[in-house]
């Protein structure tokens, strides 16, 4: 979904706890990261996806690229939750891309639970499957216009231009292919966020299966909450371990295991509904996190147990050249949190 002309563009990953924003430039040395960072925001104004408060986030994102000195006004955003739908379906060949088009957009009513009428649709064809040279394979995405028109007058409201909505289940695996050697084996990639969690199974350039599940960092601030009777900041700060005469270290060790277990049985079921369906039994062996959940190590236990995979956190700078100015400890704080505003950063206008 394209809206702009210039090729080079920012990364901003709206998230509805921070804001994460990236430049990357490519140079004699290759890839290059240009710039990078990431501001908090009201926990209130960005819920489900829905913007709450959009002046106030709008001001969060002027600050970020100031702060950051990023001056790129053309962006790549990303969307994900209930109200955007992507599945892989297959379709008769057509004769034209005009035809495709006809075929897909009749196709795609048996798959959206939404009225037609009230998303956006967007493909990429995949090839032809492997039953035949009659059928096509293709990848199909539908988003709420309500959702992409809230999110393009929040970046316009910055003072930004947005020339590209991607998904945030592809941008993440944008930067997995550009970090990280491609095999024949299965992976996984799960960013774990305040309130969503996306899952993408991929098999070298394809992805094979993906999800979002409504679980999240948020849900330790809720149970703090409840038994304590605090502020969401007040919470936040208890969870980062900053206020922890508030609370006995029993207790929120017990919250943060009772959580990470829940992420971990909900992750699995979802594996689990991908091996029924999936026409090979190979057993997936790795996967890789970002997002904020990664900072609890309890969830790399939990979830290595649960599925049998090796679990390890995503690095989102791994083959990019950085310069030296760059503080290399910040980087490393905050690149699992930066996974899908770089793989939205390596976006170009006319990519497809």
């Amino acid at each position: 979904m394209i809206f702009g002309k210039s090729p080079c563009l920012a990364g901003l990953d709206i998230g509805s706890s921070a804001l994460k924003a990236g430049e990357i430039i490519v140079t004699k040395k290759g890839p290059t990261l240009k710039n990078c960072g990431m501001i908090n925001i009201d926990p209130e104004a960005i819920a489900e996806g829905n913007i709450n408060d959009p002046e106030n986030v709008a001001d969060s994102i002027r600050q970020l690229f100031k702060a950051n000195n990023i001056k790129e006004k053309n962006v790549a955003v990303s969307i994900g939750g209930y109200s955007v739908i992507v599945k892989k379906i297959d379709v008769q060949t057509a004769t034209d891309e005009k035809q495709l088009q006809e075929t897909i957009n009749l196709e795609a009513e048996q798959y959206i639970p939404f009225d037609i009428s009230e998303v956006n649709i967007d493909y990429q064809i995949l090839g032809e499957t492997e039953t035949g040279s009659d059928q096509t394979s293709v990848i199909l995405v539908a988003a709420k216009k309500e959702m992409i028109s809230e999110y393009i007058n929040l970046v316009q409201m910055a003072g930004l231009n947005p020339c590209i909505i991607d998904v945030d289940a592809f941008a993440l695996q944008n930067i997995f292919e550009a970090n990280y050697d491609l095999t024949d084996e299965t992976v996984v990639l799960i960013d774990i966020g305040a309130n969503k969690t996306s899952l993408n199974i991929l098999k070298s350039h394809s992805s094979l299966f993906m999800r979002d599940i409504s679980m999240g960092c948020s849900q330790i601030n809720q149970k703090i909450i409840s038994l304590i009777d605090c502020s969401f900041a007040e919470a936040e700060q208890i969870k980062l371990g900053k206020q922890v005469d508030k609370i006995s270290p029993d207790d929120l060790k017990q919250i943060v295991l009772s959580v990470v277990s829940e992420w971990s049985i909900e992750i699995k079921r979802a594996l689990d509904f991908y091996y029924s369906a999936a026409s090979s039994d190979e057993q997936i062996k790795n996967i890789l996190l970002s997002g904020g959940g990664t900072h609890i190590k309890e969830f790399h236990q939990f979830l290595a147990t649960e599925t049998s995979s090796d679990v390890e956190i995503i690095n989102p700078f791994k083959k990019l050249h950085i310069d030296e100015h760059f503080d290399s400890s910040y980087l490393e704080q905050i690149a699992p949190q930066s996974s899908i505003c770089m793989g939205l950063a390596l976006r170009r206008v006319d990519d497809k």
